[in-house]
């Protein structure tokens, strides 16, 4: 069957889809793990407003509560507590939490809008972790995805809401070996999808949705004059992104690994002036890239004219060391950052 046999199908289920969402805040992560060079994710971080982020240096050795956002206590029963093992680096959200980031044994961790998150009623028998702090709790405390997973299932994730908007959301990892998954909460329930092959993740439907529409596209011999879904809405930017991840050419060096994957996050940005807001989808407000194998986190604001980088591999994370950070929102800002970082009390 053809791409164009099966158009009228996917338009359906994506008709369906729309009708029943309120909701769609856009965000796009990309994982490469097949090129034999360097294991590279990317990501798009899409939303109506800035959602302040910092870059932000932790050393191993920090004492955490899971329970609070700021200043607010958000599990006031039985909070999630904990000592970090690694040191990473990240990018925050709101001064409450980490919405993307990698830890010093390449484990990296994205946290994406999901309308369809619904993690419970609360447990109290369970520590409760703040969602916004999720990802940080994993990047803090494991070095594998393996390792994350297992982790995961002591503590229970707790809705918070920061700047008026709540945290709706289903988090990717993966490591440096190239092990991927994506943990959603659906029902009240953690629904994981774990293996390599998971390399692509936007926002609603649910996964098992996104994976079913993929299935009905026929990218098997991709063409210049092929018709390509091109919208902002989440479900053709997942598809859209498989269809150029697998066609990535190998690279030779890092800068063509970085190059190729912030090449996929700009095609599935959001432009300003899209249609977005009454459907949901928000412009792309930054983009980061993540080199597992070198450890180099790369940062662009969509705002600014330059990439920048830092080599977590070439700050010093011990326990003891003073926590750092950077504000990215400085057009002076270019290239390799780390002696941009200052000592900063913690954020969280």
């Amino acid at each position: 069957m053809t791409l164009f046999s099966k158009a009228p199908i996917f338009t359906l289920a994506l008709m369906a889809f729309a009708a029943t969402i309120r909701i769609a805040e856009a965000c796009t992560r990309v994982l490469w793990n097949d090129n034999d060079f360097a294991v590279m994710v990317g990501r798009t971080m899409d939303w109506p407003e800035s959602t302040q982020p910092i870059l932000t240096v932790f050393p191993r050795g920090l004492a955490r509560e899971g329970g609070k956002a700021g200043a607010d206590v958000v599990v006031a029963d039985n909070p999630a507590r904990w000592t970090s093992k690694y040191g990473s680096i990240v990018a925050t959200i709101y001064g409450i939490g980490t919405a993307d980031g990698m830890n010093e044994a390449g484990l990296a961790a994205h946290m994406l809008y999901l309308n369809a998150a619904d993690f419970g009623p609360r447990d109290s028998g369970k520590p409760g972790l703040q969602a916004g702090l999720w990802a940080q709790y994993l990047l803090d405390n494991a070095a594998t995805v393996v390792e994350a997973l297992k982790l995961f299932e002591g503590v229970q994730i707790v809705r918070v809401e920061a700047n008026g908007h709540n945290a709706n959301v289903h988090v990717a990892i993966e490591d440096a070996t190239g092990d991927s998954a994506i943990i959603e909460f659906i029902g009240g329930k953690p629904v994981i999808h774990h293996g390599r092959q998971y390399t692509i993740m936007t926002n609603d439907p649910t996964y098992d949705q996104q994976l079913a529409l993929l299935d009905k596209q026929d990218f098997s011999k991709p063409a210049s004059d092929m018709p390509l879904p091109g919208n902002v809405n989440p479900v053709d930017r997942f598809q859209r992104a498989t269809y150029f991840h697998a066609l990535l050419p190998k690279p030779k060096t890092e800068r063509e690994a970085a190059a190729s994957i912030l090449a996929i996050v700009r095609n599935v940005s959001v432009p300003f002036g899209a249609p977005y807001k009454g459907f949901g989808i928000y412009n792309t407000e930054y983009r980061t890239a993540a080199d597992l194998t070198a450890k180099r986190y790369y940062f662009e604001l969509t705002n600014s004219p330059s990439v920048i980088w830092a080599d977590l591999s070439a700050m010093n994370v011990e326990a003891g060391q003073p926590v750092r950070t950077l504000n990215p929102d400085d057009i002076s800002l270019s290239g390799n950052v780390i002696g941009g970082f200052r000592p900063s009390p913690a954020p969280f």
